[in-house]
């Protein structure tokens, strides 16, 4: 096998896969630009003879089976990569259908192009309310209907990951930061332990923001190198080897609830790397209530396309694809 070319983002995979035709394309879902889906279904119209095989963290079926409707010929999950993948590979190049065995027992078989010219243009996967797994690496959203709902949502999260060994950036307003705290207390969680043990540690969102911006947009060094110290410092107090750093915050969101739609979005695109350079979780928490104004569709979708998994819990929608972003 020889590796052809690699690319960076969506747009630039359907570009070279139609200058190179490779036999086979490996996908990811969580895409900048063009998310994978929407860049299988343009790869399938540039080169139809290229085979397409999606490697995502996300073992969601709902997902799977939407990727698949592109006419992709096998979902990986990357969790089970190490042993899959290569496997993967050689039966999709043989012309046969490949899942993951964390994606059996769901019904894909029958997973067909649903996506036509004369349909509605749909790219947001919503999947189910709230994560039930921590995939390393991934960058996800959720979309709450208040601040309760935010607060019980985080520290659900919160829990799983302490639950799991992992250590706890978490990066909200000082309102929430309080309210988290007596949450997870109420359910049992030592969070004076946690802190001190360095496995939860507390940011202000408006310190950090200052470290983060520049004329209040995010500013690529110091993204790297703030975040990069707190990631590096909360790994240095993991014990386990499977041990990892989860990040839940609300630095782009606050962005946007100032009214600053591109530095939020750039934001959310700056992490992408970050979670992939560092493998940590992030878990970001917008209010529904920031996009409802005339023009919140189109930075709602945007602010999607950065994420690899969408979770909401007053989106409307069907069991795939969101039919209409919120609620009028």
């Amino acid at each position: 096998m020889l590796i052809v070319g690699e690319a960076s983002d969506g747009s630039e995979a359907v570009e070279m896969t139609q200058e190179l035709h490779p036999n086979l394309v490996l996908l990811d879902i969580g895409l900048p630009t063009l998310n994978g889906i929407e860049a299988a279904r343009e790869i399938r119209k540039v080169s139809p003879t290229s085979k397409i095989l999606f490697v995502s963290e996300n073992s969601s079926a709902d997902i799977a089976e939407e990727a698949l409707s592109t006419g992709a010929s096998g979902y990986v999950v990357k969790l089970d990569a190490a042993r899959a993948l290569l496997p993967a590979v050689e039966a999709v190049l043989a012309g046969k259908r490949f899942l993951s065995a964390s994606l059996s027992g769901h019904d894909l078989a029958d997973s067909t192009d649903k996506h036509r010219a004369d349909s509605p243009h749909r790219t947001n996967v919503v999947v189910s309310f709230p994560p039930q797994t921590i995939a390393i690496g991934g960058h996800e959203v959720a979309f709450y209907a208040d601040d309760t709902s935010l607060v019980n949502g985080y520290a659900r999260y919160i829990e799983s990951a302490l639950k799991m060994g992992h250590a706890v950036i978490v990066v909200v307003t000082e309102s929430h930061r309080a309210n988290l705290i007596r949450r997870l207390k109420a359910d049992g969680v030592d969070v004076d332990a946690a802190i001190e043990q360095g496995n939860y540690i507390p940011l202000d969102v408006t310190d950090t923001l200052s470290k983060l911006t520049v004329d209040d947009m995010p500013d690529p060094v110091r993204c790297a190198e703030v975040i990069g110290d707190f990631v590096v410092k909360a790994i240095q107090g993991l014990k386990g080897e499977h041990a990892r750093v989860v990040v839940c915050g609300e630095t782009a969101p606050t962005l946007l609830s100032k009214g600053n739609a591109e530095g939020a979005i750039q934001l959310e695109h700056l992490w992408n790397d970050i979670s992939r350079d560092y493998g940590v979780h992030t878990l970001c928490g917008y209010l529904s209530s920031a996009f409802r104004n005339g023009e919140s569709s189109s930075i709602f979708q945007r602010i999607c396309a950065e994420h690899s998994a969408i979770h909401g819990e007053n989106l409307v929608t069907n069991r795939r694809l969101v039919e209409k972003i919120l609620p009028t």
